[in-house]
């Protein structure tokens, strides 16, 4: 009888996944995550390619996470592949989430340059989280190719994602100060200089970096 009703509690949860109210998608996430179940992953990864609200989408994250890794690996693997955009950027946060190296393979140059903004940061969390000991430095190149992207909050994201790399990624930023884009110079002097003096805010970071730019300067450190 307890299995019965825990079936039925969940199957119900499921379905109100689809609830057009976002509160009771949001509890349903919660429910579902709360006890776990290997037949309705596929539900929850679907779910997450097409929830709309941000909170709910968080919740179905961390109800996947909830899940045995062997079953939510090859579904998330599978997502990265996507057409859908949100798809793709869902899946790539749900595996930085879970992190487990064996994802590595799946974060491709290719999603690290996505077009959509969303999957790209997504894309450059979660390498930060799977690189392998010893490969910080050709992510680094890689990601370093985005300097200069997008606006504010995109390139925010960059920044965080390559700082947290370390001194791996001295080399690619000193070869980005060089770049012919002024953007592209800014943001390598600003990242540079968030590595350097972490409390310096990426605001002030960016400002400074952009007057350098603008005065003809390179900044010669490191």
């Amino acid at each position: 009888m307890t299995v019965t009703r825990r079936d039925t509690d969940t199957v119900r949860a499921l379905r109100e996944l689809e609830d057009g109210r976002s509160s009771v998608r949001l509890k349903a996430a919660l429910a579902v995550g709360s006890t776990p179940d290997p037949r309705f992953v596929d539900k929850l990864v679907e779910r997450c390619a097409i929830e709309p609200e941000f909170f709910v989408r968080d919740m179905l994250t961390w109800a996947l996470t909830r899940h045995p890794v062997s079953v939510t690996l090859p579904e998330l693997l599978r997502e990265v592949r996507s057409e859908r955009a949100q798809a793709r950027s869902q899946a790539l946060h749900t595996l930085s989430k879970i992190g487990d190296r064996r994802a590595w393979p799946a974060i491709t140059a290719t999603l690290l340059a996505d077009a959509d903004d969303e999957v790209a940061r997504s894309a450059w969390r979660a390498a930060v989280v799977l690189v392998p000991e010893g490969e910080e430095s050709a992510l680094a190149t890689a990601l370093a190719t985005q300097l200069g992207r997008g606006g504010r909050e995109t390139q925010l994201s960059l920044s965080r994602a390559l700082v947290a790399l370390g001194e791996a990624i001295v080399p690619a930023l000193r070869t980005a100060t060089t770049a012919p884009a002024p953007s592209i110079r800014a943001h390598a002097l600003a990242t540079r200089r968030l590595l350097r003096d972490p409390d310096a805010g990426f605001e002030f970071a960016i400002k400074e970096a952009k007057r350098i730019v603008v005065l003809g300067g390179s900044d010669q450190e490191g």
